[in-house]
């Protein structure tokens, strides 16, 4: 069949995690109280570090833009999903579903650089403790996350662009809560071999930079570590890094379990991997930060004690 004669999507159905209207019900009221707490709670860390003068270190600076991360790249999903089930409706127009992938790719991206970022700044202030006031100065720190911003946002506009091209048919109906690339690629009635040769090349080396750096930084960091005399100083200088290998794990294990194989791949099962770093890791950044950290821990009581008075 022609181009000319295939009939052009204007819109996609997505289906949601569930087709059943029982399961629906309780999944709405899941996501809703999820969006409410990964809000509250990332919003606390924002004010917290503001708001307490102990926290204006790169360590908290850093750690309040993954914050703010985290609450845009909620905002990108769920919010949709929750207002389509109020109105009991399943559509997404055709460019609401390009927004929607533009800014996933920017944020999902993002919060690769700035864990990469953290990991960075770990890597110095254990092993090189003497000079990381020099290392980390505060114009290093803001650039840092400028390039990284520039970065995630250059590779969104390719990928969204390249999307743009392609062609989609009949076939509108996505198996997911919202327009995730992958599935979205599948749809398609046009070659994406493009389109997945950039997601190899261009997205494999966005994602596995950053990647590469957590890695080396914690290889530097545990040699370093374990050449210290006593174990109370291991476990010291390890606590600091725990709550980010925390995150690191949950992210990068369930990303690179999905979008490092061709778009072909892609299976319902997929959307659980897909559910821990878009809604679960936004959601329990703040419990993991806050709970392992006294600093943090006092600062948000002390805001929250301000609220109540």
């Amino acid at each position: 069949m022609g181009r000319d004669n295939q009939t052009r999507v204007t819109e996609f159905l997505l289906l949601g995690l569930s087709g059943q209207s029982e399961q629906e019900e309780v999944l709405f009221g899941l996501f809703l109280w999820i969006y409410l707490v990964t809000i509250i709670g990332n919003f606390l860390i924002i004010l917290a570090v503001i708001g307490d003068s102990h926290l204006r270190i790169p360590m908290y600076f850093f750690l309040a833009n993954l914050s703010c991360v985290d609450i845009c790249f909620s905002s990108v999903t769920i919010p949709k999903m929750l207002v389509n089930h109020i109105l009991g409706s399943k559509s997404i127009s055709y460019m609401e579903c390009m927004t929607q992938i533009y800014f996933f790719i920017t944020f999902i991206n993002m919060d690769g650089f700035l864990l990469s970022v953290m990991a960075y700044d770990r890597y110095t202030a254990i092993c090189c403790p003497l000079h990381y006031t020099m290392i980390m100065r505060p114009k290093l720190c803001v650039l840092l996350v400028v390039v990284s911003w520039v970065i995630t946002n250059l590779h969104a506009v390719l990928h969204t662009l390249l999307m743009v091209q392609l062609t989609f048919c009949s076939n509108n109906v996505v198996h997911h809560f919202f327009c995730d690339p992958y599935p979205i690629l599948k749809l398609s009635c046009s070659d994406t071999y493009i389109n997945d040769l950039m997601v190899f090349i261009v997205g494999g080396l966005i994602f596995l930079t950053p990647f590469s750096c957590i890695i080396v930084s914690y290889a530097y960091i545990f040699s370093n570590v374990l050449k210290l005399p006593s174990a109370h100083g291991i476990r010291k200088a390890l606590s600091t890094c725990g709550s980010h290998l925390t995150v690191v794990s949950l992210f990068y294990g369930a990303i690179l379990g999905i979008y490092m194989r061709p778009s072909s791949s892609y299976s319902v099962q997929d959307k659980v991997a897909t559910i821990i770093f878009t809604v679960v890791t936004p959601l329990v950044n703040p419990f993991i930060y806050s709970l392992r950290n006294r600093d943090m821990k006092r600062a948000i009581r002390k805001l929250i004690l301000g609220f109540q008075n």
